[in-house]
């Protein structure tokens, strides 16, 4: 059995601790059966955005009447779109693998792992054993398929078969009207398939808040079909189309055709695969490892991060948590994980930002507030734009302390920052965004005028 002074399951953000101990002198194992990166890298963040950057090109040709400009969208190279992105990942996977390879203090076993012991971990083909006194389970999470009529039978698609198909579908139906969904939906509509979601809720990102579910489900019906309050309960095939039966909210039977069904109905953690439970590793009803605010578990010398823990599902939460578990690994659980407000972003088309409370959470929680919005368009930039759909929406305590910010409009990623570090370098305040002068005519200049209205 060989011992390690660090294991790390996963090759995503678990990677920095990894180096970040090696560079220490200290021998460190990564255990990782697929590519090298991680989910974000290879099967999510990345390839997914490198691949909506083209579909907003092509929504940009197709607008550019709006402008005066006569353009043209005259071909779509799918497969070629699709290998070029997917070369890129693949090369920067290939690329951390020779790092890892070529370095004396780490150990890459490219196989499956899982808890035999409290702190002895099997490898699946080999069955070798490793061990260590300190371990950072950071395997991630996979695509959610519901357990519903056919399953077993037909082909279907997840997320990642979405991210590098064989070819481009004619028709394509998507279950769940997520995160996931609507971006795919923004990529696949803009080079030319047809979509067709199928949501279970009243709305579609029905978690972002009301308002800004309200506007990107009526932004959405107008691109895509997109059929509300209906359950899938079965997929078959037949005749060479594959269809998804559903349940509207009548109770009645629907039926949706297409070329490939896409489950897009969230993400579960690994946690079983690894058995964590074998262990001692408690966890979550829902499978998520717990972890402390130093981000431990409930053994000691064992911590947890990313997708697999019962905190954020967010890539940049995944790299904050891995720089306080390193240091905490350095200097005997000295630091604790803060998240100042944490943010998110669809990218879907127009985009999404928010951080902080919904208005339906601060309800819920019966917290007084008050709230303002501001659209796009009244902005210098945004009549520039000729943005319809845009606006910024404020909400924050009677005393001024900033409770949240959700924007939908161009940019919405980027325009969330100055919120993010009022909230966190700043008092937290209205007058932090208020107070700052803002360059005109740019497009920030809708954030601090929503801001204004309170």
């Amino acid at each position: 059995m060989k011992e390690f002074d660090l294991i790390v399951i996963g090759s995503g953000s678990g990677l920095d601790i990894a180096s970040g101990i090696a560079n220490k002198g200290k021998d460190v194992a990564v255990v990782e059966p697929g590519r090298l990166g991680g989910t974000c890298l290879n099967r999510g963040c990345i390839p997914s955005k490198m691949l909506i950057h083209r579909a907003d090109l092509a929504e940009d040709i197709r607008d550019s009447e709006k402008f005066g400009l006569h353009a043209e969208l005259e071909e779509v190279d799918f497969n070629d779109i699709i290998e070029e992105v997917n070369h890129e990942v693949h090369s920067d996977s290939e690329n951390i693998e020779e790092g890892l390879r070529n370095s004396s203090r780490h150990t890459l076993y490219r196989q499956e792992a899982r808890f035999v012991d409290e702190k002895i971990i099997e490898l699946k083909e080999s069955g070798e054993k490793i061990i260590s006194d300190t371990i950072v389970v950071a395997a991630g999470s996979r695509p959610f398929v519901p357990p519903i009529d056919g399953t077993d039978e037909v082909d279907y698609w997840v997320s990642t078969d979405a991210l590098n198909p064989d070819y481009q579908p004619d028709e394509l139906i998507m279950v769940g009207g997520g995160y996931i969904s609507l971006e795919l939906a923004h990529f696949y509509d803009a080079m030319g398939t047809e979509v067709t979601v199928l949501e279970m809720g009243e709305k579609v990102l029905e978690r972002e808040d009301r308002e800004i579910s309200e506007k990107i489900t009526e932004i959405a019906k107008n691109r895509y079909n997109v059929e509300l309050e209906v359950s899938a309960t079965e997929i078959r095939e037949e005749g060479g189309r594959k269809k998804v039966i559903a349940e509207d909210s009548e109770g009645e039977k629907v039926e949706f055709a297409g070329d490939e069904i896409l489950f897009a109905t969230g993400r579960v953690p690994n946690t079983d695969s690894l058995k964590v439970e074998e262990a001692g590793i408690e966890t979550t009803e829902r499978g998520f490892v717990k972890t402390d605010e130093k981000m431990r578990t409930s053994i000691d010398g064992i911590y947890a991060l990313g997708d697999i823990a019962d905190n954020w599902m967010f890539k940049h939460s995944a790299n904050h948590e891995a720089e306080i578990v390193f240091k905490n690994i350095v200097t005997g659980d000295q630091y604790d994980v803060d998240y100042p407000g944490m943010p998110h972003a669809v990218f879907t088309s127009p985009q999404i930002a928010g951080v902080g409370k919904t208005e339906q959470e601060l309800e819920e929680e019966d917290v007084e507030y008050v709230s303002a919005t501001y659209d796009y368009a009244d902005t210098g930039m945004g009549m520039a734009l000729k943005e319809e759909d845009g606006f910024v929406k404020v909400l924050a305590s009677e005393d001024g302390e900033i409770l949240g910010c959700h924007i939908i409009g161009p940019h919405a990623s980027q325009q969330i920052h100055e919120v993010l570090v009022a909230m966190k370098a700043g008092t937290g305040t209205v007058d932090d965004i208020k107070d700052t002068i803002h360059i005109h005519p740019a497009l920030n200049e809708v954030v601090q005028r929503a801001f204004n209205q309170l």
